[in-house]
């Protein structure tokens, strides 16, 4: 393998692709459900996310994801955008109710949805554009859901390897980078705990609470049912012979987390207990097969125990780690909750805060109240991953910035994206810090999003795109100053940097 020389003083203003290792792949993140609509067309299932939107339309700009970016009739057209971007690989997932449209192999293969993802990944590889493929971003059929409960059952870790293994089976060949799961702790906390996403169990918004949600239990249901899913699908991965050159990982949203006071130990426990309720939570047990000692001892019954064999299977249940960064907060110990209603946020015994004992605010915000512009948590993320879990090998599967949309801001503004494009420009230098400066083993960053879509709960109220999506004038895209940002330090000579500003060589080699 050619060894990269390292940038040593590169300015931050000034790096670009020959900064990173060879082959080190740039690209753009998007889900099927934020971006194909055409629910009518292909023979396609109905998802909960189906179902779920339609249950609140007033909580959404426009109401639903019917059409959403229209991606799985413009996807050519799409695809010339991350060509023109100088993109290397496009990350999408594979929406389930497209393949098997009632959830189960029994009730019938969609051939239809086979054929078109076959397109879809013929078409980016035409265009010189690696596929990393999701196999669940949060649209379990609505059939499965309503049969057995979706993951609150652990009937769905067959189905779930069944759909699993028809993609392997049929796209193996060609696709060599797979993800199972992406962020499980967002579809547990967002969907049994919060409420605020599919299916919205224990939530304000439904007309009578759930009360398997409300005693604290279906959080950590359903979690483990994801977790013994991942498995047997990376086990199904290892023995198709179509995807013995492929590899395979799960992708977590880890925050960042700073103590509330740095002088005070409590806050200091709270911040890393914070990150083992939200991060080792679903990776300890791909590494040590169990999982974090705090949340069994706090959780207690509540929490699902594994078995030997199912310990074992998760056990280096992946290739690699997928990590979607996003943002960071304050965090301050809680002595007391209410045991009367147990649920994952009182169990962490944490107050989030945006602004520290100091007064002083860990990040400018997005669009939303979460976002904070904090890029040294990106490295403090992969040092936390690399110092506990022996140095895996890391793709940052999504990072990105919003701003309001829905008309909220003229298109111009929208188009002059100032503050996305620090974002990405902090972010990766943040990361390029992490791989050289750390030893940290990052193999590629995706920037979420390639376009404007439907952001789940926000539906069109917010925008992550490098696109801007006109959505009342016929869903015309448009270049954002992000997107010609990127153009230009993705070419394969970037000018800011020549060959005797290089030296010396990267940590990660081998």
């Amino acid at each position: 393998m050619t060894q990269l020389k390292k940038v040593s003083d590169v300015a931050e203003d000034t790096f670009g692709r020959a900064a990173f290792p060879e082959g080190f792949l740039f690209g753009t993140a998007s889900s099927a459900f934020q971006y194909e609509g055409a629910v009518e067309e292909g023979s396609r299932g109905e998802s909960i996310w189906d179902n779920f939107v339609r249950m609140f339309p007033e909580r959404n700009c426009y109401s639903n994801a019917d059409v959403a970016v229209d991606f799985y009739n413009r996807y050519k057209e799409d695809i010339q955008l991350m060509k023109d971007m100088n993109m290397d690989a496009f990350r999408f997932s594979i929406s389930w109710v497209r393949i098997l449209p009632q959830g189960k192999i029994s009730k019938g293969v969609n051939n239809e949805g086979i054929e078109y993802y076959n397109n879809l990944i013929n078409e980016l590889l035409d265009n010189g554009i690696t596929p990393l493929v999701t196999l669940f971003h949060w649209d379990i059929p609505q059939a499965l859901e309503d049969e057995y409960g979706g993951f609150l059952s652990e009937k769905v870790v067959d189905d779930f390897r069944d759909f699993a293994s028809i993609c392997f089976e049929e796209f193996g060949d060609r696709v060599k980078l797979w993800i199972t799961i992406n962020e499980p702790w967002v579809y547990s906390t967002g969907g049994y705990d919060m409420g605020k996403k599919a299916p919205g169990r224990a939530s304000k918004y439904m007309n009578k609470a759930c009360e398997a949600g409300f005693s604290g239990r279906e959080v950590y249901i359903v979690s483990h049912h994801l977790l013994l899913a991942h498995a047997n699908a990376v086990e199904a991965f290892r023995n198709c012979h179509n995807c013995k050159d492929g590899k395979i990982g799960i992708a977590h949203c880890p925050l960042w987390y700073e103590p509330y006071d740095q002088n005070c130990d409590d806050d200091k426990e709270a911040a890393e207990r914070a990150m083992e309720f939200m991060f080792g939570w679903h990776m300890d047990p791909t590494v040590y097969g169990d999982y974090p000692e705090v949340m069994k001892k706090i959780v207690g019954e509540r929490l699902p125990s594994f078995t030997a064999s199912q310990s074992q299977k998760l056990t280096g249940s992946f290739d690699f780690v997928g990590i979607n960064y996003y943002s960071a907060v304050y965090v301050k110990n809680m002595d007391e909750t209410d045991s009367e209603k147990p649920s994952w946020r009182s169990d962490q015994h944490v107050e989030w805060k945006k602004y520290n004992k100091d007064g002083k605010r860990i990040g400018s915000q997005g669009g939303v109240e979460w976002l904070m512009l904090h890029p040294q948590g990106l490295r403090k993320v992969l040092n936390y991953a690399k110092n506990k879990y022996g140095n895996p090998k890391f793709i940052i599967s999504e990072n990105g910035y919003c701003d309001v949309g829905c008309d909220k801001k003229p298109k111009l503004f929208s188009l002059m994206d100032i503050q996305r494009t620090e974002y990405h420009k902090k972010h990766l230098y943040s990361l390029h810090k992490a791989i050289y400066e750390d030893g940290c083993r990052v193999e590629g960053y995706f920037a979420w999003s390639l376009l404007d879509n439907f952001e789940w709960n926000n539906g069109y109220e917010i925008r992550f795109g490098l696109f801007y999506v006109d959505y009342n004038n016929g869903l015309k895209r448009c270049p954002k100053m992000s997107a010609m940002w990127f153009r230009e330090i993705l070419k394969k000579r970037n000018k800011g940097i020549e060959d005797s500003d290089l030296e010396g060589t990267p940590r990660n080699e081998g």
